[in-house]
């Protein structure tokens, strides 16, 4: 039997975390708190399957000098609390942001089906981030604060539930979720459904800001504050979530710029850039699940219908460096329209329709909602306009709406609390049988980040230079790096990290000025999730545009498990085969490998054109949440439903 060192090189196991027993700031029952180019690029995408801090560590001495990042964290940069308007409507009444942050950390919470839920492996950081628009101020009217209940927004709720006619619509009733079409509703009408006053807000934002503070344990456990700029034009999803690097003092001073004060992204970094002025702190915001924007999250005309020009994509460039490339509502890489030639392109695709369900999926909207059509068309504006809006990293989230995030197949507690594991959560669909069947929403994902340390400056400043990758929801540990003069020996020696950071860039790096005769190559090291399955293979996916200003990519195998090959033929590497045994929801590690290495070289490169690069990684085939709901409540499931 091998040992974990030989199993694992140069990686340490992290076995331990300190928790605090801390309670909120705020009591949240109406008691406040008051405060006074031309080039090519380098992506990484880890892709299928969950919780412990892995830390890459070296049998040797570090180099001085050799400042590079050695850490890989883990995180969620998408989760809704009590405070998001429309998880309370559909029955988050009771977890907090701060519930939210001690079960990240590794505490036992009980969720809304009644179970007691835990972390295996705790998370090494935390965005809670709710909707802004009314933020906070559903939870804050049903316990009675004046704060809210005194406001024009509350008083109409009031009437609305006590089922009284409102500016002539019909009655709606007394159901709290009826305050969904309130949510709704506000961002296109600030009229008919007005938005709470700037003092609210301000106050109920502070609350938010200093919970974050009180959570954030540097070195331990990071808090990143940040909110949801929530906007559907036409019922087409734009969302972004936002994240601040600051504390309390900097990000309290202004409130959240939200889709009640307007729907266009070009307003939100304009807001962005104000709270840099005014405060010296640093933000970002994440677009997040195009694929229900219907050609809307990388569109070529903004919300006004004018062609996007050289300053929206400046604006772009600088306030969205990385992209939520797969969450609970869908994988959004690849589409099997889109890349035809590719074998993986239809991995958890949702592609019926928008947010709002009003507007069928066409096909042209496919290259405006998935990350790969994306990165090509970044390319086309950056030989039309000198700037490249699309040029993004990849990181994955949950989008969870219940304060508890897992991404596992084996630990699913779904969207909204009807969606978290009962014998009916299969069949039934979210938001109150509103939206999608729940068997097809996604244990979705994660954000990898290698910093140098888990604090807030340094994961935000990974963010920034797209040093990150995205999993669905697998801890499948992933280095990738170009440069022109790496060696195929490179992957082999001691020291390779070294080589791989001075001679080359990292993932999210760019590459110039190609010397003659040469092409890039390409340093990638994959390892297992040490609790999860083995890995099939390693791919890179390159996009380039052509001199007849065509887009094209290609999906190239560059290490695998086992003694395969490539058919001759077909180009196609041989399947990994499954272990899978769907009814008693299970798997074996009989097949994969534990790492996998390699340095590959483009063999298609042409220096004249435009390019980039992703790594891609598979593990074998294992169970879908699904099955582990079968298996555990005893199910007959539909056919429809997938299970692998």
């Amino acid at each position: 039997m091998k040992s974990l060192r030989e199993c694992f090189p140069n990686m340490l196991l992290s076995i331990g975390r300190k928790i605090l027993n801390d309670d909120e700031p705020i009591v949240w029952d109406g008691v406040r708190i008051k405060l006074i180019r031309n080039g090519i690029w380098l992506g990484i995408f880890g892709t299928l399957l969950v919780f412990s801090g892995i830390a890459f560590s070296s049998d040797y001495s570090i180099p001085v000098g050799k400042n590079y990042p050695k850490n890989v964290y883990w995180g969620d940069t998408h989760l809704h609390s009590r405070n998001s308007a429309d998880a309370y409507s559909l029955g988050n009444m009771n977890l907090t942001p701060g519930d939210a942050y001690r079960f990240a950390r590794g505490q036992e919470i009980v969720a809304h089906n009644g179970m007691k839920v835990q972390l295996r492996r705790p998370l090494d950081f935390l965005v809670v981030s709710d909707h802004a628009e009314y933020l906070g101020g559903y939870y804050r009217f049903f316990v009675d604060d004046p704060l809210v209940t005194e406001t024009l927004a509350g008083r109409r709720w009031e009437r609305l539930i006590q089922g009284e006619e409102v500016d002539g619509s019909d009655s709606i009733g007394a159901s709290i979720s009826s305050l969904m079409a309130e949510f709704t509703g506000s961002m296109d009408d600030g009229v008919t459904h007005p938005p709470l006053p700037e003092l609210t807000r301000m106050s109920i934002w502070q609350d938010v800001a200093l919970t974050s503070d009180l959570h954030n344990q540097p070195g331990v456990f990071t808090t990143l504050t940040g909110y949801e700029w929530t906007v559907a034009v036409r019922g087409n999803n734009l969302h972004r979530v936002v994240i601040y690097k600051d504390g309390a003092e900097k990000v309290a001073q202004l409130p959240p710029f939200s889709g009640q004060d307007s729907n266009d992204p070009r307003d939100l970094w304009k807001a962005l850039q104000r709270y840099e002025e005014k405060t010296g702190g640093e933000v970002i915001a994440i677009a997040h699940n195009g694929n229900i924007s219907n050609g809307m999250m990388f569109p070529d005309r903004s919300i006004d219908g004018k062609p996007i020009d050289k300053a929206y994509a400046r604006l772009r460039a600088r306030w969205e460096p990385i992209y939520e490339v797969t969450q609970v509502k869908g994988d959004g890489e690849s589409h099997p329209t889109l890349s035809p030639n590719d074998e993986f392109a239809d991995f958890e695709t949702w592609d019926e329709d928008n947010i709002g369900r009003n507007e069928k999926k066409q096909d042209w909207m496919l290259q405006h909602e998935y990350a790969r059509g994306a990165l090509k068309l970044g390319l086309l504006y950056e030989d039309k306009l000198g700037v490249n809006p699309f040029k993004i990293g990849l990181i994955g989230s949950t989008d969870g709406h219940n304060s508890i995030s897992t991404p596992e197949e084996d630990n699913f507690f779904g969207k909204f609390p009807e969606s978290e594991p009962s014998t009916q959560r299969m069949y039934n669909a979210m938001a109150n049988d509103r939206l999608w069947k729940n068997w097809k929403i996604v244990a979705s994902g994660y954000a990898a980040i290698w910093a140098h340390e888990n604090t807030r400056d340094s994961l935000f400043a990974a963010m920034k230079r797209r040093e990150v990758y995205a999993t669905t929801g697998s801890r499948i540990t992933l280095r990738f790096f170009g440069g022109w003069a790496y060696q195929p020996s490179d992957i082999q020696v001691p020291d390779w990290l070294d080589i791989a950071y001075t001679s080359g860039v990292p993932m999210g790096g760019d590459l110039f000025k190609a010397p003659k005769g040469q092409a890039p190559k390409f340093i990638i090291f994959a390892s297992k999730d040490p609790d999860g399955a083995n890995l099939d293979r390693v791919q890179v996916v390159k996009g380039w545009l052509d001199d007849k200003n065509m887009l094209h990519e290609k999906v190239y195998d560059v290490a695998w498990s086992g003694n395969r090959s490539i058919d001759s033929v077909t180009g196609k590497l041989e399947s990994v085969g499954s272990t899978v045994n769907v009814k008693e929801a299970s798997y074996e590690n009989t097949i994969g490998d534990i790492n996998l290495r390699a340095v590959w070289e483009d063999p298609d490169f042409n220096s004249r054109e435009r390019a980039f690069y992703y790594a891609r990684v598979l593990e074998i085939p294992k169970p879908r949440w699904t099955a582990y709901d079968a298996k555990f409540f005893n199910l007959e499931v539909p056919d429809e439903v997938t299970m692998t």
